[in-house]
């Protein structure tokens, strides 16, 4: 979209017509983003440096864009909401839409046209950006968690295929270790590899922290036992005991370490691996989450814009979003990407960006059946503390340490409890 006949035709009728022409005094002289800064330094760089600029000469409005550092997204958008001051749009991640609902601007009605234009929204995403039936963020794609493994190595113990079940991966996993190369699964307080496979091997199992009423706690429950004991064996017999310990950077380093030969993490390992450790991308493949006895799960992480609701002018920064989500901006941009974020959109199920590396196409497939952290119990600020507090990595790290089943269970049946104020 280059010209001011395109932006007219996206935007629409006065909003569009106020927003244009240069000088005009209805619209705004500047406006502002802030966003966490991406793994993937191209998505940023493309945003900043090539749609930011293409937006600001079709304007006149001066784009700026703040980036804050990773993990860092929460405190600062806790800041804006409370001073009521700082950048007019801000991007989302995991629950954050629904915590801060009171800050945000109801963008149903932009959200609905990008789903009329790009094929309709994957109804799953909507748990963690409708609020009260009213949109508070328009997702742009969703940072997955998968299998990472060599081939190599996988293929050294007669195992062509990833897996299709946890138990197929332990007994894949026992046979590597003996080899010397043993699996890291992160199970410390990270931010996010622990929860991208904890959640989906207990929530394959049957296991669930709270019912869908946000009351009932039903952790305490054989399903969840079951996923412990499985997990216990899965990291005696497949990992080194360092894993305890290990956040989010660690996996990765022992992955180009040589140290490890499967993980679960975003597809930043290989993008990272084709620019710095080509040999090691060479056999770095991709796969779903195994499947446990309830199912196969993978955990949602969506990153979205949200509209705030001291922006002076909402209409223009409404009208930003929609030239931004507009296909011949969105589309270049997901691509510069390479594949990082899925789109919750259906109309780029099939869309060219999946078409240079087919060892991404795992990503996309994972949609599917992507949830958000502790489903099926609604997110809010209950569930969030519940991730805050590791409660369901704590548990899943002291029985992988040794402590009795039960005795985990009950720590973090009573954490539950006293979180969702259950009887």
């Amino acid at each position: 979209m280059t010209t001011r006949r395109d932006f007219l035709k996206v935007t629409g009728g006065a909003v569009a017509g106020a927003l244009v022409p240069r000088g005009a005094s209805a619209a705004p002289k500047a406006m502002s983003v802030v966003r966490e800064s991406s793994f993937i330094k191209p998505f940023d760089d493309y945003f900043s440096k090539t749609l930011l600029p293409e937006y600001e000469k079709l304007t006149g409005i001066k784009m700026s864009y703040e980036a804050t550092s990773v993990g860092g997204m929460l405190t600062r958008l806790t800041t804006i909401a409370e001073t009521k001051s700082g950048p007019e749009i801000a991007m989302t991640g995991l629950n954050q839409a629904l915590l801060f609902d009171n800050s945000l601007v109801d963008v149903t009605d932009v959200a609905n046209g990008i789903g009329k234009q790009l094929g309709g929204w994957h109804e799953n995403v909507l748990e963690v950006v409708v609020s009260k039936g009213k949109w508070k963020a328009l997702p742009w794609g969703n940072i997955g968690q998968l299998e990472v493994y060599r081939t190599d190595w996988f293929k050294e113990v007669g195992v062509t295929k990833f897996p299709e079940t946890w138990e197929d991966l332990l007994a894949a996993g026992r046979l590597l270790k003996k080899k010397g190369h043993p699996f890291g699964f992160e199970l410390g307080h990270g931010f996010g590899d622990n929860h991208g496979w904890l959640y989906p091997l207990f929530w394959s199992y049957g296991g669930r922290e709270v019912d869908r009423d946000g009351k009932t706690v039903v952790i305490d429950s054989a399903e969840t036992a079951k996923a412990l004991d499985f997990c216990r064996k899965f990291y005696q017999e497949t990992m080194f005991e360092d894993v305890l310990g290990w956040t989010d950077v660690n996996n990765n380093k022992a992955f180009f370490g040589e140290q490890i030969s499967c993980t679960n993490n975003a597809s930043s390992i290989l993008v990272v691996g084709k620019r710095d450790f080509p040999e090691i991308a060479k056999v770095t493949d991709h796969a779903l989450n195994p499947a446990g006895p309830k199912g196969r799960f993978h955990v949602m992480n969506a990153v979205s814009h949200a509209l705030l609701t001291h922006a002076p002018d909402q209409a223009a920064a409404k009208a930003f979003l929609k030239w931004l989500y507009d296909d011949k901006q969105l589309s270049r941009w997901l691509t510069s990407a390479d594949a990082y974020y899925a789109p919750f959109l259906h109309g780029y199920d099939d869309h060219p960006m999946w078409k240079p590396e087919p060892r991404y196409l795992p990503y996309k497939e994972s949609l599917k059946t992507t949830r958000p952290h502790t489903w099926p119990g609604p997110q809010g600020p209950a569930a969030s503390e519940s991730v805050a507090k590791y409660v369901l990595v704590d548990m899943f790290a002291k029985a992988c340490r040794g402590d009795a089943t039960k005795d985990v269970i009950a720590t973090a049946a009573a954490q539950l409890k006293q979180i969702y104020k259950a009887k």
